[in-house]
């Protein structure tokens, strides 16, 4: 290789060299991490209300149509409940028995002609709450069954006498039973009750034909039992064994098997019937289970313990309600628009506004009740002066 040769290539690796070792230009610094922060507590929610007076009421002009025929049947159902509601202790904290008094006494000398003018002057029409109403119905069903036990029949039971109010180990008092040791312990369940554990202690009343059709008369809280005769046995609600009821219709539309608005009544007994394991099975989700009594008189009675009246009487929650008070509920069924009287309660009927609406018996009171579900407004009739006792809605 020549001079100039060597020279070049030489020069080459040295600028190749200083081109090696030339420092990098300096990065840009990351930003720096923003603070952390802080977490936001979910905003805090009052407790629900105890009753209508932690709920409010407030006090409105009465309703502008008010038809004969609803004060009529609603006339007969007050009249029939006054006996017991001027003497009952009021949980709703809206009203007393002595403050139905002269309205009772009214009541039992009035006309049926009279009847709309009595309900549109003589009360105090409140609205609990924000008076927003949900309503469903029931009915006295029938049912076919025997004296006698059959194979395949279930047992209707009266009150077990083991079934008592105790003090649990936790300090709260409900229905339970004592156990060997003493302690109050819950009642048995539904699946527990089904499987035979009060079997052969002579509690049956009679025997259903059809499961399925006592699990619904459960629900409703009455009904017929149909004996091969044609003779019937009326049934009534006694007690229940304590523990949380669980609505079934609710539970085929949260697991998707029926659609939104489709869990009627016929509808959730079709599946049922169309999957019986699954729907025993289903069944017993509904840990509460209900004892019956034999009834005799006009028709199947109520927490009043009266008469209830078909298309007047009407469940409500008597921490919202007193029991025996005139309700009117403006629905979006025409149906069940109208004035009703509050003689009966229900296991699913919980909380301001709501409401279950009595049909009687019969293929249409099971059609309409079976399909009942309407929305609205509820106003609650009172004593004239009592409603300004209550605190204001807040």
């Amino acid at each position: 290789m020549s001079f100039v040769a060597r020279a070049f290539a030489l020069a080459s690796l040295v600028l190749l060299a200083a081109c090696a070792t030339k420092p990098l230009p300096p990065t840009e610094a990351p930003p720096p991490a923003p603070p952390p922060v802080a977490a936001v507590p979910p905003p805090t929610l009052p407790p629900p209300p105890k009753n209508a007076r932690e709920a409010g009421v407030s006090l409105i002009p009465p309703a502008p149509t008010i038809y004969d025929a609803w004060a009529q049947r609603a006339l007969q159902a007050f009249r029939t409940s006054c006996p017991v509601l001027i003497k009952r202790r009021d949980q709703s904290g809206l009203a007393q028995g002595a403050d139905w008094g002269p309205l009772c006494s009214e009541a039992a000398s009035l006309a049926p002609e009279q009847a709309t003018a009595f309900f549109r002057d003589r009360f105090d029409w409140v609205r609990v709450g924000n008076g927003k109403a949900f309503a469903t119905g029931y009915y006295e069903p029938e049912i076919q069954g025997s004296r006698t036990p059959q194979p395949g029949y279930a047992p209707i039971y009266m009150v077990p006498p083991d079934l008592v109010r105790c003090t649990r180990p936790d300090g709260t008092t409900g229905r339970g039973r004592i156990d060997p040791t003493g302690a109050c312990v819950p009642y048995y369940s539904r699946a527990e009750i089904e499987g035979g554990v009060l079997a052969n202690r002579g509690l049956e009343i009679a025997w259903a034909a059809d499961p399925v059709d006592l699990f619904f008369v459960e629900i409703q809280g009455s009904g017929r039992v149909v004996l091969p005769d044609g003779t019937s046995i009326r049934i009534g609600y006694a007690d229940q064994n304590g523990l949380p009821y669980t609505a079934i219709g609710k539970l085929l539309r949260d697991r998707g098997i029926l659609p939104p608005g489709g869990a009627n009544m016929q509808s959730i007994r079709d599946w049922i019937r169309a999957n019986p394991d699954q729907g025993r099975e289903l069944m017993r989700e509904n840990a509460s289970y209900i004892f019956f009594k034999t009834l005799t008189g006009p028709g199947p009675l109520g927490a009043l313990n009266v008469p209830l009246t078909p298309r007047g009487t009407v469940a409500a929650d008597p921490n919202f309600v007193p029991l025996g008070a005139p309700v009117y509920l403006a629905l979006d069924r025409p149906e069940a628009y109208g004035l009703w009287v509050a003689q009966d309660v229900g296991g699913a009927i919980k909380g301001p506004n709501r409401f279950d609406t009595f049909w009687g018996g019969g293929p249409e009171a099971t059609q309409i009740a079976g399909g009942m579900s309407a929305n609205g407004v509820a106003y609650v009739l009172l004593p004239k002066g009592v409603a300004a006792r209550a605190p204001t809605q807040p």
